[in-house]
Order: structure tokens, then sequence, then C-alpha cells
């Protein structure tokens, strides 16, 4: 009885690391497929599920030139449950705006003022979440220099001195 006992706990062990290392493989296999797509800039529909290979895609959109599409999948990031995706999402949909708007500005002194306005969002967003993203807070001071904030010079009633 005890001999058959040893080779029961033998047999379930070694179909417990049969099923694990399945598992890996799977995970190696699709992980590996995913990278092959990255490096190609063709991702599938089926490489999509994963975040890191959306987040490539968004990468590789922007490095194309395909802003609006990028802007797009970074946004959807931006809103996902996963908090380094997010940050780094924020982090370059802020750049990408800033990037933008010197790309349609008229001349180099006036760039286009509502990407600015975003790219400051985005870093700002970026900061709630983590306010030591030193990159996040030199690229708002960069778009806050580009474009300052004004505070309102209308004069409200109830802030002028009585006599």
């Amino acid at each position: 009885m005890k001999r058959r006992t040893v080779h029961a706990l033998f047999g379930v062990a070694t179909l417990a690391f049969a099923s694990l290392t399945t598992f890996n493989l799977v995970t190696l296999n699709r992980a590996e497929r995913v990278n092959r797509a990255i490096a190609q800039a063709s991702l599938t529909e089926a490489d999509l599920s994963v975040p890191e290979a959306r987040f490539a895609q968004a990468i590789a959109l922007a490095r194309q030139g395909q802003a609006d599409a990028a802007i797009d999948a970074y946004k959807e990031q931006a809103l996902g449950k996963r908090p380094d995706l997010r940050l780094a999402a924020l982090y370059n949909l802020g750049n990408l705006y800033l990037r933008e708007a010197q790309k349609e500005a008229t001349d180099e002194s006036t760039p286009a003022l509502p990407l600015i306005e975003l790219a400051k969002q985005s870093y700002r967003d970026l900061l709630r979440s983590e306010p030591n993203y030193w990159d996040a807070r030199y690229n708002l001071e960069r778009a806050l220099w580009l474009a300052p904030e004004v505070e309102d010079p209308i004069i409200h009633v109830d802030q002028l001195p009585h006599a």
C-alpha cells in the first residue's frame, strides 16, 4: 500500500509539472510571436489581444507618421487597467501632441495651441498618478513655455476694493 501511494503521488506531481510546462511553452510561443510581429511592425488581430502588443503598435503608428491612429491607440492604453502601460501611454501621448503641434505651426513662433493644451493635459494626468515622473515634468514645462497659461484679466466685481 505504501508503494502505491508513493507512485500515485509521483504520477500526480508528474502531471502537474507536465501541465505547467505545457502552459509555459504556450506562453513562450505567444510571446515570441508577438515579439516577431512587433519587430516587423505587422500585428495581427490575435497579437493585439496582448496589451504590450497594442502599445507597440501605437509606437509603430507614431513612427510611421500616422498620428491620428497612434493617438487613438495611446488613448485606449491610457484608459486601460495596467498602470505601467497607462503612464507610458500618457507620456507618449503628450509627446505626440507636442510633435504634432510643432509640425502644424505656421512658423516657429506660433505653434498649434490646441495640441499643446492637449499635451499639457496629458502630462498633468500622468503627474497626478506619478508625481515623480521627471521626464513628464520637464516636457510639461516645455509645453508651458510654448503656450504659457495666462490668468483671466477680467476682474470680477467682488474682487474690487470697496470704498
